[in-house]
C-alpha cells in the first residue's frame, strides 16, 4: 500500500483521455494509492457509456451515478455529486483530490471535497471561457485549491493574480499535447472499418457543445449550414452532457441520417479521436481541444462563437462569430493550401520540456510528503 491516497475523478470522455497517463503515474508510483471515481457522462449510455474504456484499460473504479434520474438536469446532478462525493470522502477521506478543468459536476465534487477537508490539486486552471458556464465554475474550483497545474505560463499569472502563492502555481504544460505525441496512431482503413465512414478522403472532424452563458443551441443551425455548403464529409462527435446538449445530438442525428457523407458517433476515445485528428483536414466547431490539441498536431481550427470565449489561439486557429457566412468563410481559409501550411509551422506554448503528466504526479508526491494543506493565504500583488 502506498503512503498517500490520491482520488481522481473523472466525467466525461474529454478529461479522462486527458487525465488517462495522470492516471498510469498514480496508479504505478508506489508511495501513492489512485483511488479513481467515475461520474457523469461516463455513465450515461446516450453518450456512449465511456466507462467502458477505462474498463478496458484496467484501472479499478468507483462508480457515482450522479445522472440517475436527472438525464440533463444540471441542478439535479450537481446536488447529486454533493451528496454522495460528501459521503465518500466522510468515509473516506483521500489525502488529496485530483480534478481537470471546470464542468460543473467536478465543481460540486470539489465542494464536497472542501467541506470534508480535502485538499484539492487543480489542472487547467486560469483559463477563460466566457461563452459557457464553464468559466466561474473553473475560477471557483481555483479558490477552493492547494495545487495548481495550469497548461502555460500566462495561465499561472492569472491563478497568482487571483491571490494564489506563487510556489503553489506550477505550469504543467497541456495534457493533451502529452497524448498528441504518445497516443498510438490507429490507421485510416482500420477506423473506416469500426466507424463506416471514409477516412481516407479530406474530410472535417467536427463537434458543437451548447454556449450556456451565450445562445444556447442557436448556433449549431448556421455551422450546419456553412458545412453543408462546404460539401466536404464530417465525421462530429456528440455534443457535452451540458444543458442543450441532448438537443443539439438529436438535431445532428437528424442531419447526419439524411445527409450523405456525414457521420455522428457518440465518441472516439482518445486513440481514435486522436488519430482521427491527425487523418482530418481541419477541426470545426467549439470544443477545446481546437485550441489546445489541434495546434499541437499542425491541423487547422475554426473554433465557432463565444464557447471559448477569452482562451489563448495559436496561429493555427480560426475563430469567427457564429452566422453561416463568417463560418463558412473560415472554413475556406482553413482547407486552402496557404493556411494548412501555416498550421502545420504553429508553435504551442503549451508544453514546458517535459510530459505534463510526469509534472504533476512528482509535483503530487513531493508536495504530500510535505504536508499539503486546505489551509492559505491570499497573495496581493504589490
Amino acid at each position: 500500500m502506498g503512503t498517500f491516497s490520491v482520488a481522481v475523478v473523472t466525467s466525461t470522455r474529454a478529461d479522462y483521455g486527458l487525465l488517462r497517463p495522470v492516471i498510469s503515474g498514480i496508479a504505478n508510483d508506489p508511495d501513492l494509492d489512485l483511488e479513481l471515481y467515475v461520474t457523469g457522462a461516463h455513465l450515461m449510455p446516450e453518450l456512449g457509456r465511456t466507462v467502458s474504456e477505462i474498463e478496458s484499460d484496467g484501472f479499478p473504479y468507483i462508480a457515482v451515478d450522479i445522472m440517475t434520474g436527472a438525464g440533463g438536469d444540471t441542478l439535479t446532478a450537481m446536488a447529486n455529486a454533493l451528496q454522495l462525493f460528501g459521503n465518500a470522502f466522510r468515509s473516506k477521506k483521500p489525502d488529496v483530490l485530483v480534478v481537470l478543468g471546470d464542468r460543473y459536476e467536478i465543481f460540486a465534487v470539489c465542494v464536497a471535497a472542501a467541506a470534508c477537508g480535502v485538499s484539492i490539486a487543480h489542472i487547467s486552471g486560469g483559463e477563460t471561457t466566457e461563452g459557457a458556464r464553464d468559466e466561474y465554475y473553473r475560477h471557483c474550483i481555483t479558490k477552493m485549491s492547494s495545487l495548481h497545474f495550469p497548461a502555460a505560463e500566462f495561465y499561472r499569472k492569472r491563478i497568482i493574480q487571483m491571490g494564489e502563492q506563487p510556489e503553489t502555481v506550477i505550469t504543467s504544460g497541456a495534457l493533451g499535447i502529452e497524448n498528441a505525441g504518445k497516443l498510438p496512431v490507429v490507421s485510416r482503413e482500420a477506423l473506416t472499418e469500426k466507424y463506416g465512414f471514409d477516412f481516407n478522403r479530406p474530410f472535417i472532424l467536427a463537434t458543437y457543445h451548447p454556449e450556456t452563458m451565450g445562445s444556447g443551441i442557436k448556433g449549431i443551425y448556421p455551422f450546419i449550414e456553412a458545412l453543408t455548403q462546404l460539401g466536404l464529409p464530417v465525421l462530429f462527435t456528440k455534443a457535452n452532457a451540458d444543458e442543450g446538449g441532448e438537443q443539439i445530438n438529436a438535431i445532428l442525428e437528424e442531419r447526419c441520417a439524411g445527409t450523405a457523407g456525414w457521420k455522428l458517433v457518440p465518441n472516439l476515445g482518445a486513440v481514435n479521436y486522436f488519430s482521427a485528428l491527425r487523418y482530418c483536414t481541419c477541426v470545426a466547431g467549439n470544443s477545446s481541444s481546437a485550441l489546445t490539441e489541434a495546434p499541437a498536431m499542425g491541423k487547422p481550427s475554426v473554433n465557432v462563437g463565444n464557447r471559448q470565449k477569452g482562451r489563448y489561439t495559436c496561429s493555427s486557429v480560426i475563430t469567427c462569430p457564429s452566422n453561416k457566412e463568417s463560418v463558412l468563410s473560415a472554413l475556406k481559409k482553413a482547407i486552402s493550401p496557404e493556411f494548412q501550411r501555416t498550421a502545420a509551422a504553429s508553435e504551442n506554448p503549451f508544453y514546458v520540456g517535459k510530459d505534463a503528466s510526469i509534472v504533476i504526479v512528482s509535483t503530487l508526491k513531493e508536495r504530500l510528503q510535505a504536508g499539503l494543506s486546505q489551509n492559505k493565504s491570499f497573495y496581493d500583488i504589490v
